[in-house]
């Protein structure tokens, strides 16, 4: 196939599906990877779509800024695949460690697993979370304190910011709202995210506990680059150019 030809159906499967991926498309016209982003090169000098990490997107399009459901609809959105994520965690939690665990309903559904691992130290701002964690009495656990959000069930603030500074952790264990291969990691509140950055800076390792539907979603606030990420625990392959950057990033992807 002559290259004007391919890069005029690339431009059409673009317009059609909205974004596209370098791998998926060096396959289905049996080209080199290098050839199709030369391709995507010369289309987006002639203004028929916008590169993006691992592939392409059509002119004008980026992800809508995505905005949560409340806190217990979203216990009960895909619960399958979220209790199937917590059991992952059996390969990543030791016994002993020392964990941070944020507010999300993924991580709360998480705490059933983490319980049963002997000696574990969590560090968390979410009142369920510290309630599951300490009924089985195999684990020690600290509150955050700070100013208490009902809807949540959890503590945010300078305080609670202020007060993960003094600890240590072997693992960050977080559920973000999205996971973009440009954006990055985002949250849809302002204060979650500032409480995951913080528990970030003093970790040892970051592992996002992400669901499928939660790839190429963003939201308004940044919480970090995927270079800070070391480990994304999700149901199942991520699309094409979100395991790409993930990986170009130097995260494990389990």
């Amino acid at each position: 196939m002559k290259g004007s030809v391919r890069r005029e159906q690339i431009s059409d499967l673009v317009a059609v599906e909205g974004n596209v991926s370098v791998d998926d498309l060096a396959l289905r016209f049996d080209v080199s990877v290098e050839t199709i982003r030369r391709d995507l090169t010369k289309l987006e000098e002639l203004g028929l779509l916008r590169k993006v990490h691992g592939g392409a997107r059509r002119i004008g399009d980026r992800p809508r800024l995505h905005v949560e459901a409340p806190f217990d609809a979203r216990m009960t959105e895909e619960r399958e695949e979220k209790q199937n994520l917590a059991e992952k965690l059996t390969q990543v939690v030791s016994p002993g460690e020392t964990v941070f665990l944020d507010t999300g309903s993924t991580t709360l559904i998480a705490c059933s697993v983490l319980a049963r691992i002997p000696g574990l130290t969590a560090i968390t701002n979410s009142v369920a979370a510290a309630e599951a964690l300490s009924a089985s009495g195999n684990n020690r656990v600290y509150l955050l304190g700070g100013a208490f959000g009902r809807a949540n069930s959890q503590t945010v603030g300078p305080m609670v910011v202020e007060q993960i500074g003094r600890f240590r952790a072997d693992h960050a264990i977080l559920t973000p709202t999205g996971i973009d291969a440009d954006l990055g990691v985002t949250d849809a509140d302002p204060d979650e995210a500032e409480v995951a950055r913080a528990m970030i800076k003093v970790s040892q390792s970051v592992c996002f506990l992400t669901v499928p539907s939660k790839f190429g979603r963003c939201a308004g606030f940044h919480v970090c680059d995927l270079e800070t990420v070391q480990l994304v625990l999700t149901e199942g392959m991520p699309p094409s150019a979100h395991y790409s950057a993930l990986k170009a990033a130097g995260a494990e992807v389990l």
